[in-house]
């Protein structure tokens, strides 16, 4: 690395930079960024009504799971369909009827309604530890996405605050799966049903919102240091 790439911290940063001084521009910034995360209120709908509907036709029908499953796929069809002829962004309804059409086909081959979730408990298993064990060696994810969407590389390694920074907000996505597995495992190896098709909604965009939303406000200004070094 040569002098011209080094980056020096002006000052230590301060832990109410970004909190307090809150812009309309930041407010703009952050409100595309979780529409195009989730595609607003839709986005909750298109995403949660299958699961919804899968449970509540569980509850009223517990000895016919082929309904239940039959039913989640049909919502998800169908409002896949309706955003396709109302010509609206199919990513995140997509996404959720994939979701959907796996979580059926793990509950249908075991014949276990509970199994409808367990592809969910088993991603949020999988990427809490690889973002656990990113801090451990000392590469943070979030340090790594943020250099390779600024495009300055690793340059965030070579400054203690990017570090720190990076480390903290990976902290916060490895929080929210554990969170999940932590309050939705004992519900599916009890069997509650319906307990954990609501917590599964309740702790899904949500949780992921407000993830995203500390996530930001922890990296923009590092991130706009970073910006200011390809100049």
């Amino acid at each position: 690395m040569t002098n011209d790439d080094q980056i020096v911290p002006e000052s230590e940063p301060d832990p109410h930079v970004g909190l307090e001084h809150v812009t309309v521009e930041d407010i703009r910034a952050e409100r595309i960024m979780l529409d195009k995360a989730i595609g607003g209120w839709r986005g909750l709908f298109d995403s949660g009504a299958p699961t919804l509907v899968f449970v509540i036709v569980y509850l009223f029908q517990p000895n016919n799971l082929q309904i239940a499953l039959w039913a989640a796929l049909t919502v998800g069809v169908a409002i896949a369909v309706y955003r396709m002829i109302r010509k609206n962004s199919l990513q995140q309804v997509l996404a959720g009827l994939v979701g959907v059409a796996i979580a059926a086909g793990f509950s249908a081959w075991t014949g276990k309604a509970e199994n409808f979730f367990l592809p969910g408990l088993l991603t949020n298993a999988a990427y809490g530890t690889v973002f656990l064990i990113s801090i451990l060696v000392r590469w943070p994810l979030l340090g790594v996405f943020l250099g390779f969407f600024s495009g300055t590389g690793m340059k965030w390694r070579a400054v203690p605050e990017f570090n720190r920074a990076a480390a903290a907000a990976t902290w916060i996505w490895v929080g929210m799966f554990f969170l999940r597995l932590s309050v939705q495992l004992p519900l599916f190896l009890s069997g509650a049903i319906g307990a954990l098709g609501v917590l599964k909604v309740v702790m899904g965009w949500p949780l992921f919102l407000a993830a995203a939303y500390f996530t930001y406000r922890l990296l923009q200004p590092i991130y706009n240091k970073l910006e200011a070094t390809k100049t």
